[in-house]
């Protein structure tokens, strides 16, 4: 994989007031931003081109990232506009800079622990998520991961969608029949889901358990507890 998206555009309402003046991907947790963790690792993993969606406070971002030089890193920045798109709107708004090969899309407000270089760089399916163990405050999970790797909307037992995957473009294709159009900042508001469970229903959508390290950063309090694990390292 050469190309990586990164969605950065939330607007962190449940983090305030620490988002108030930082977008959450920017906070810090053990020494550095949350994002620069998962650049880091995309360097590592031998990309070389990196999307960052941004909508809240977006001006930070280049300011605090630059071009992506320090990491070995091409960075070019997709705004979506005031409105967060969603991650289904917020993918195609960042289509047109992404090549056309299978890229990785990251949620800029995870830190995992998983190898990324497991994943595949050419996903049997439209898409290949990273699922992990159901934390506590999402007890019920995602989508249901069987033996032979293929993902199901339905049945038992179930797994959390990570926030992390390797996607075709081609899972966008009919995006509006599929997930609707709700129309934003002149652009398309929609969420992945939809796509996902369409494409698990034709048998073309598959994972990869971690279970490993995984924290969704979502309040003030999940911060501090990766930052201290993070400082203790």
């Amino acid at each position: 994989m050469r190309h990586a998206l990164i969605f950065a555009a939330g607007l962190g309402e449940r983090m305030r007031p620490l988002t108030d003046r930082t977008p959450k991907p920017l906070l810090p947790a053990g020494g550095k931003p949350l994002i620069v963790w998962h650049l880091e690792k995309l360097a590592a993993l031998g990309v070389h081109y990196v999307v960052i969606n941004t909508s809240h406070l977006a001006g930070q971002f280049p300011e605090t990232l630059g071009d992506g030089a320090r990491w070995g890193l091409r960075i070019r920045y997709a705004y979506e506009g005031p409105t967060p798109l969603e991650t289904g709107g917020g993918m195609l708004n960042a289509l047109p800079l992404l090549g056309p090969e299978p890229f990785l899309a990251i949620a800029g407000d995870v830190w995992t622990d998983a190898d990324l270089s497991a994943l595949p760089a050419e996903p049997a399916g439209l898409a290949h998520l990273l699922m992990v163990d159901n934390p506590a405050h999402h007890p019920t999970g995602d989508f249901r991961l069987d033996p032979d790797g293929s993902l199901h909307a339905e049945g038992e037992p179930r797994l959390t969608y990570g926030g992390i995957g390797v996607f075709r473009r081609e899972l966008l294709e009919g995006w509006r029949e599929v997930a609707g159009d709700d129309d934003t900042n002149g652009k398309a508001r929609f969420r992945l889901r939809p796509l996902l469970e369409a494409a698990m229903r034709a048998g073309r959508a598959f994972g990869t358990h971690h279970a490993g390290a995984w924290t969704d950063v979502g309040t003030p309090q999940r911060l501090a507890l990766l930052d201290q694990s993070l400082s203790n390292r």
